[in-house]
């Protein structure tokens, strides 16, 4: 009864007679098909595919074959570079395996199938409706919310095609979110009309991209007038007379087995397939690898699948999934033929209604290796059909239990048909554990039904992958290396890896005084353009020098200092990651204190953090797969009111939550600490770095960076830009030199400052925390992120925002020489203080519109 024809009988030829049914294309059409009856308003006879592994058991390999052929037509029919770039899409519950396999065709694409089990946490990407369906309502969860996004060719299957609507449907609801050139269209068999095949194509033609069929075999079916009603009244009579009979749903004898009960409802009791009777409950119970077996002949099995790999293409399979599903199968494979029992000579592999690919390449692993034996395949499904035991019917037995999977439509039916009475010496049900519930164990359910008709019985559990924090999320297998000077950035290549994308050829810029409008008022994140570069006048530039000249030596001994307590504290052998840009020099010379002191050679590399948008989370995932977490320490140049260290803190938080990778330390390594934010640094002392005083022409000629939704997708780091053309004003490697040369002269005071230092009290109190939110507030601004405390906060205000007023520390001297004379250039006050906790403090223009500056652009005190 597995063939569809046997003995000469096609397995349709029942309903054929009885309804007229007729159906007309390939030759093979009638070896591919049988013919059955199923109660549905919208459609009578249903099409049950004999190399589909759904309804009818078959060899493993055939079911695998059937679906690998027709992805190598579709990479045939794309060409290798657009095949690479496909999305394969397969349609819940009946074409989930077929789908995967048609992906790995395919070969290089990634996989994702629509479902009809909503998963927590995880945002819809899209849903259609399957007109025809008994349960229409298909769900798209990718974890990936980009995964739809690409404009590569989206592959989409399904068993079969009858009029076409689902695919409408599907690219309707598709397009309108993520439009494409091209589709293609993959089934078993094409059963459309002329009349439903030439609207796909005036389809296609409506929305401008270009749509490809394959298929394996075609035709149509004939339909007589009134076969929905004649179908319906067949299922109708059928069903009495099995009620009236008392026929059992699994018995197979007696030529009638047909039972479509109401769908079954929390506390109701309902007659099983035996005519015992218990309760279906819908109260959730959760994966339960504890189970004990409920029969005798009932065993589990341990398949050691492998962590964090997905169950299915739920939430999407990629190229590194499908590698370490190959991997895994023969030891898994193995564990399944050796709880076998040794007499097993028919051995029938069921799976579980949209897991079909999981339970589908573990029987055909167990095809190939069980010598001997013979292999079959089919799934579990919700679909109710009539079954009938006469050749000429597709559908013979059929069992029929409660749902195990705790359904968000609440409790019913579902089935397996033709496994009783086909003589299996044992059969392997293979569940997800969102499935492996009080209901599958029950004297009424799937696995007792099993018991009945089969020798042994064996279970094996695959874990059901949910995205977030219960399962290690799957991410781009290679992750782009570290951008490196002189191709980015005017560093050394051993100086800093920079963990981010090169924009250097998109245009950022904006000016300040439009950015400033479109921050304040909500319309941009700061973090979406960059301000043009400030280019320094002579007199400017000359104040550079001689602060570097002048602040060297201290600079020298904050290196030092800070570098000495990260080796002591923090890791023997460091990595350094500095927050970009400001942090970069930083970490660079705190490479060459290791180098010099100590003969280290510390890993140096450069990454994104953006204040209300965390970290670049790419980054941290390059970093976990290429060091230990918890060497890792984030450098910063200096500290203001703490900001960016509380930004870090949450951010390192989050991306534990995401993406379960621990150990990374959120405190910040700094130059200068005046606001007492931290623990690690060289002094809290708030003089001039001169560091501070340039953009990137201090900062190897990188910008700030970017983060935009349209530059930088799910997978990309942040984004900044080399500015090539700035080479003659640069003196980013002039500062290094210059700091570094007071290395030798500073040995004695960065031991003396590092031994008072490991003995201090560096607990953070937030000082700079508390003055800026009294600064906030005398002075009307009620914004603390208006208000940057601190030299280098504020010279960044001068050359970056639209200043209001500088306040200045009464007495404060040459540190703010560069303040003074960038605030004349721009018309800035700078208002003495008597007893501010800072050198200086800017304060960025509080009601900001365009005509807050005059037309020179000089600001306008309020």
């Amino acid at each position: 009864m597995n063939n569809a024809v046997n003995d000469g009988v096609w397995s349709g030829s029942w309903v054929a007679e009885r309804l007229g049914v007729q159906l007309v294309g390939d030759d093979e059409l009638t070896q591919m098909l049988g013919l059955a009856l199923r109660r549905n308003p919208k459609r009578a006879h249903l099409l049950v595919s004999n190399v589909l592994g759904k309804h009818v058991p078959q060899s493993p390999s055939v079911v695998y074959g059937a679906g690998f052929a027709l992805g190598r037509r579709v990479r045939e029919l794309l060409g290798d570079e657009e095949a690479g770039a496909a999305v394969v899409l397969g349609y819940a519950e009946t074409a989930t395996g077929l789908g995967h396999s048609v992906a790995d065709g395919v070969g290089s694409g990634t996989y994702l199938h629509s479902t009809r089990r909503p998963v927590a946490g995880v945002a819809r990407a899209g849903g259609f409706e399957e007109s025809h369906s008994h349960a229409t309502s298909h769900l798209l969860l990718p974890e990936d919310p980009a995964l739809l996004a690409g404009d590569g060719p989206l592959v989409l299957v399904d068993d079969e095609f009858s009029t076409g609507n689902t695919v409408l449907n599907t690219v309707r609801d598709l397009h309108a979110r993520y439009p494409r050139r091209r589709y293609v269209v993959v089934a078993l068999v094409d059963m459309r009309s002329a009349a439903d095949a030439s609207r796909l194509a005036d389809f296609a033609r409506e929305i401008g991209a270009r749509v490809d069929l394959v298929t394996a075999a075609s035709g149509t079916v004939r339909l007589p007038e009134g076969v929905l009603e004649k179908g319906q009244a067949l299922v109708a009579r059928y069903e009495a007379e099995s009620a009236v009979e008392g026929e059992s749903s699994s018995a197979g004898a007696s030529g009638l087995v047909a039972q479509f009960p109401a769908p079954l409802k929390a506390g109701v009791e309902v007659a099983d397939p035996q005519g015992a009777r218990g309760t279906a409950r819908s109260t959730p119970t959760g994966p339960h690898p504890a189970h004990e077996p409920t029969h005798p002949h009932i065993t589990r099995i341990d398949l050691h699948w492998p962590p964090g790999l997905p169950d299915g293409g739920r939430h999407g399979f990629t190229p590194t999934h499908r590698k370490r599903l190959e991997a895994a199968l023969p030891a898994m494979t193995a564990r399944l033929a050796e709880a076998l029992p040794a007499d097993a000579r028919r051995v029938h592999v069921l799976g579980f209604e949209e897991l079909m690919y999981a339970p589908l390449r573990l029987a055909r692993e167990l095809e190939q290796v069980a010598e001997g034996v013979e292999v079959r395949y089919s799934t579990t499904t919700r679909s109710p059909v009539l079954a009938v035991d006469d050749p000429g019917y597709a559908i013979r037995t059929r069992l029929a239990f409660p749902a195990h999977d705790d359904p968000a439509d609440g409790p019913g039916e579902r089935y397996a048909y033709n496994v009783a009475g086909a003589g299996f010496d044992a059969v392997v049900a293979v569940v997800d554990s969102t499935a492996d519930t009080d209901e599958l164990h029950a004297p009424e359910g799937l696995l007792a039904q099993l018991a009945e008709h089969t020798p042994h019985v064996l279970l094996a559990v695959v874990p059901s992958y949910v995205p977030g924090p219960q399962a290690l999320p799957e991410r781009p297998p290679m992750l782009p290396e570290p951008l490196r000077g002189p191709a980015f950035s005017s560093y050394a290549p051993e100086e800093v890896g920079w963990l981010l994308q090169d924009l250097s050829d998109v245009t950022l810029e904006a000016p300040t005084e439009e950015r400033e409008e479109a921050i304040q008022s909500g319309g941009a994140h700061y973090a979406e353009s960059l301000p043009v570069e400030y280019q320094p006048s002579e007199q400017y530039q000359e104040l550079f020098h001689t602060a570097l000249e002048e602040s060297s030596a201290r600079l020298a001994q904050a290196v030092g200092a800070v570098t000495e307590l990260v080796l002591a504290e923090r890791s023997p052998r460091p990595v350094l990651v500095s927050l970009a840009r400001a942090g970069t020099p930083v970490g660079v010379l705190m490479r060459r204190w290791a180098q010099f002191r100590h003969d280290l050679d510390l890993p140096h590399y450069a990454v994104s953090i953006v204040r209300g948008r965390g970290i670049d989370a790419n980054a941290l995932r390059w970093l976990a797969a290429h060091h230990d977490p918890r060497d890792v320490v984030f450098v910063d140049g200096w500290t203001g009111k703490g900001a960016i260290t509380r930004e870090l803190t949450a951010a390192i938080r989050e991306f534990e939550a995401s993406d379960g990778i621990t150990g990374f330390d959120p405190e910040i390594a700094v130059l200068a600490d005046p606001g007492s934010c931290v623990r690690t640094y060289g002094t809290r002392e708030d003089y001039l770095i001169p560091s501070a005083c340039l953009n990137s022409t201090v900062s190897g000629l990188i910008s700030r960076t970017v983060l935009r939704s349209d530059l930088v997708g799910p997978h990309d780091y942040h984004g900044a830009k080399f500015y090539r053309e700035l080479a003659g004003a640069d003196v980013s490697v002039a500062f290094l030199d210059a700091v570094a040369a007071r290395f030798p002269e500073v040995v004695d005071a960065v031991d003396a400052t590092a031994k008072e230092l490991l003995s201090a009290d560096r607990a953070p109190t937030w000082e700079g925390w508390a003055a800026v939110e009294r600064i906030s507030e005398e002075y009307g601004i009620h914004d603390v992120n208006l208000v940057k405390p601190g030299v280098g906060e504020t010279t960044r205000v001068l050359l970056r925002r639209v200043p209001w007023k500088i306040l200045a520390r009464a007495g404060a001297g040459a540190d703010l020489d560069h303040v003074r004379l960038l605030a004349e250039q721009r018309g800035v006050p700078v208002e003495e203080v008597a007893e501010l906790p800072y050198t200086c403090v800017g304060l960025i223009h509080p009601k900001y519109t365009r005509g807050a500056t005059g037309a020179d652009g000089r600001a306008v005190n309020l």
